[in-house]
């Protein structure tokens, strides 16, 4: 019988694929996506467990080669399984059927992915020298399932620590369809939020100077923090503050009693993300007493940058090259400035996120609508080829950390 390849199993992966994107689901609680996961891995020989603070899925390949007297080495996959609050208005025949959720960032791909990954690898499960963790996530738009499944010991859940960890994201535009995009060191940016509140003295608008007038404060503050951005930072190392929401005020003649303000606040590596949050405090406290006004200043911490391996981005590189040619693998200048969960797995351990162009073949990726977009499209069609790389980089890791 001929081994089985990813090819074998796209049509499958589409069906699957396209099950899910009809059934969206958001946040931590995925009852009907982790069905669809559970019934589609259930024949395999895995060990499946599920969570308890969330809906994910661990499953478990025991490598029929691997050493146990010794310690196994165990690699992980990752597939995030959440989509978002978006109303569909992709023309797909397999639009969402749940009214303001969507698959609009690709999450459906990356099951697909792994479930094929975890197919695959079952096939050959006789030649690899150690054992595969499959990491199925819950809630990576938000609040984040990574770290509560890091906490109930995915990382651990073959035995000893993986040790190493991949994950793919697709991407609906910029990227032509099949091509891959790494990064070495800072892939993506952390993602903090600032919530400021500015406290004064109401009145009437005609006698500003018998009250305390939190607006103009608040104000200088929006663009105070611009310049503390550009004075302090260092501009081949940038950081970006954006003030996302402001309220103050009820009448055009009456002094409110207090402003607020809202920013999220991004930064690629994690001594700019703390100099931002101990200056960006100073700034706006500072220009609240000046003018003689109380300030809260919550900094509400996000998801930490995510940063690749060195090793492990070159890894990657190599067997994409190996596997498809070096015309479909490029390096970026510049990390990303959007956030991702899986970076609490790469706080943990070594490991590589990296990019998918999945954008339809008849679109232009320079035009297409980007993830998230309510119209956002992607080619299903890349699902043999995210499933034969992500298989391989697990084969190849698990070889490389037995014979070490």
């Amino acid at each position: 019988m001929a081994p089985l390849t990813a090819a074998d199993l796209q049509a499958d992966l589409v069906d699957l694929r396209r099950a899910l994107h009809r059934e969206p689901e958001i946040g931590l609680r995925l009852p009907l996506t982790q069905a669809k996961i559970l019934a589609a891995l259930k024949d395999l020989p895995l060990e499946i467990s599920t969570g308890e603070s969330l809906d994910s899925v661990v499953a478990v390949l025991r490598g029929g080669r691997a050493d146990r007297e010794n310690g196994a080495p165990a690699v992980l996959l990752r597939a995030d399984m959440d989509a978002l609050q978006v109303r569909e208005t992709s023309d797909v025949p397999y639009t969402s059927h749940v009214d303001g959720a969507m698959h609009a960032c690709g999450h459906d791909l990356h099951m697909a992915i792994a479930v094929g990954a975890a197919r695959l690898l079952s096939d050959r499960r006789d030649d690899l020298p150690g054992d595969v963790v499959f990491m199925f996530q819950p809630a990576e738009e938000s609040p984040g399932g990574a770290a509560p499944m890091i906490a109930e010991g995915v990382l651990d859940a073959a035995g000893p620590r993986v040790v190493a960890a991949y994950g793919v994201h697709v991407s609906s535009a910029v990227s032509h369809w099949g091509h891959f995009q790494i990064r070495r060191g800072s892939l993506m940016a952390s993602a903090d939020s600032i919530h400021v509140t500015v406290r004064g003295a109401g009145g009437h608008a005609s006698r500003p100077f018998r009250a305390r007038d939190p607006i103009p404060a608040a104000c200088e503050m929006v663009l105070a923090m611009q310049t503390h951005v550009t004075r302090t930072h260092d501009i081949f190392d940038p950081v970006v503050v954006t003030v996302g929401t402001f309220h103050a005020g009820t009448r055009e003649n009456v002094i409110p009693p207090e402003a607020s303000f809202s920013a999220t606040v991004r930064a690629f590596n994690p001594q700019a993300r703390a100099k931002l949050e101990s200056g960006l405090r100073q700034v706006c406290e500072g220009i609240a007493a000046a003018h003689g006004l109380d300030i809260e200043f919550v900094w509400e911490s996000g998801y930490p940058p995510t940063i690749n391996d060195e090793i492990e981005a070159d890894f990657v590189a190599d067997t994409i090259t190996d596997m498809f040619g070096g015309e479909r693998l490029h390096w970026m200048s510049d990390p990303e400035p959007g956030a991702e969960d899986f970076s609490y797995v790469l706080e943990a351990v070594p490991g590589a996120f990296f990019f998918l162009g999945a954008c339809p073949k008849e679109d232009d990726p320079a035009t297409a609508p980007i993830n998230h977009a309510p119209d956002a499209r992607f080619d299903d069609a890349v699902l043999a080829d995210g499933v034969e790389l992500m298989s391989t980089l697990a084969q190849r890791r698990l070889e490389k950390a037995s014979s070490a």
